[in-house]
């Protein structure tokens, strides 16, 4: 009985502190301040003036260069970043097995030398022999054929000497234009395979864009049109004009490729970035422009957010994918609704959850 006793003691005990830990535990929240923020509803705009697609900056002269045959790495005599010219060395690959072959080629080529020159020989003899009628027209006819086997052997021999230089040229990878090696795909003592790029150049200052255009929009594009591109990694808009424009979408899942050529720009633009292409065409799909204030996007690293207010009264950082900037405002393509609310400003620092009230 005792035993008893002294067990619902124990557990009356505990749950009394259990109650108290509770008690303050809710205490201390229900302390913590509410941080004064500022709201504002969703700007929206269904009259969008301008067809808006994404595309992608790249070079106007690109090539990843490769090769036709196998073979170890003997060099790499390039960096990412370094300059080079048209015909410059890039990468050395061993070439032992093509001197062997090229030094077994020029002995043939010797060898049908000395026969070419016996038959020719040979032949110019019969051929006065036979003017002066000392030969007959069957000793004629095979010094003929014997002087036109020994010039097709030394054609032979010498067309076996051009593949063999044009297999050298593969061992020996140049550039085919000057430009900036922007990649490196291969090491010394990497087995080089056929198709497989080893490294990439290309020409800095000039560039273009791939764009993208559904189908609902493409025949409105016309080649030679000017358009604006706004590139977002450095918020920069530069002119454009359309200079290719695909008729086909087989392989490109329905969208319709479109090739834009940029002017000439001080901006800072490399390929590979990421672009906004605005052309100058009303845009028949119809479609709701969600808008609010660059001032009040919150950045970290490469995202984009804003605070939006829960139902509860906090403050709920939401991530944004944004698209074209209209002055001081900036569309939003997707992570806010036309019908939410969002925090413009607060009178302390917000975090995600922070109980905030709204003035």
């Amino acid at each position: 009985m005792k035993k008893h006793l002294y067990l619902l003691t124990l557990t009356t005990v505990s749950l009394f502190l259990t109650s108290c830990g509770s008690e303050d535990k809710k205490t201390v929240t229900d302390n913590t301040l509410a941080i004064a923020v500022k709201t504002s509803q969703v700007e929206t705009s269904g009259n969008s003036p301008f067809l808006s697609v994404s595309g992608k900056i790249q070079a106007v002269n690109s090539a990843d260069l490769s090769t036709r045959m196998m073979g170890y790495v003997d060099k790499v005599h390039v960096n990412v970043g370094d300059k080079v010219r048209k015909g410059q060395l890039l990468v050395s690959i061993n070439n032992s097995d093509l001197q062997a072959k090229r030094a077994q080629v020029n002995a043939g080529i010797t060898q049908a030398t000395v026969g070419f020159n016996n038959a020719k020989k040979d032949y110019n003899r019969f051929k006065n022999l036979f003017a002066d009628n000392s030969a007959s027209q069957k000793e004629m006819d095979d010094i003929t054929a014997n002087y036109e086997m020994a010039k097709a052997q030394l054609e032979s021999a010498k067309q076996m000497k051009n593949e063999i230089n044009a297999q050298f040229a593969y061992s020996n990878i140049t550039a085919p234009f000057s430009g900036t090696v922007t990649s490196k795909n291969v090491e010394t003592g990497n087995m080089a395979n056929p198709g497989v790029p080893l490294i990439s150049i290309e020409t800095p200052g000039n560039f273009e864009v791939m764009a993208m255009v559904p189908e609902t929009e493409i025949s409105e594009i016309e080649n030679g049109s000017s358009v604006d591109v706004l590139v977002k990694s450095i918020n920069k808009t530069i002119k454009g004009k359309v200079t290719e424009v695909s008729t086909s979408a087989k392989n490109t899942g329905g969208q319709y490729l479109v090739k834009i050529d940029l002017e000439k720009t001080d901006a800072n633009i490399l390929s590979g970035m990421f672009t906004t292409v605005q052309f100058p065409v009303e845009r028949k799909a119809k479609s709701e422009l969600v808008l609010i204030p660059t001032e009040a996007i919150i950045t970290n690293g490469q995202l984009s957010g804003i605070y939006t207010v829960s139902q509860s009264n906090t403050a709920i950082l939401r991530w944004l994918r944004l698209g074209r900037t209209f002055g001081d405002q900036v569309e939003v393509l997707s992570g806010l609704n036309s019908d939410e609310a969002y925090i413009v400003s607060a009178e302390g620092k917000l975090f995600n959850g922070a109980k905030i009230t709204i003035q």
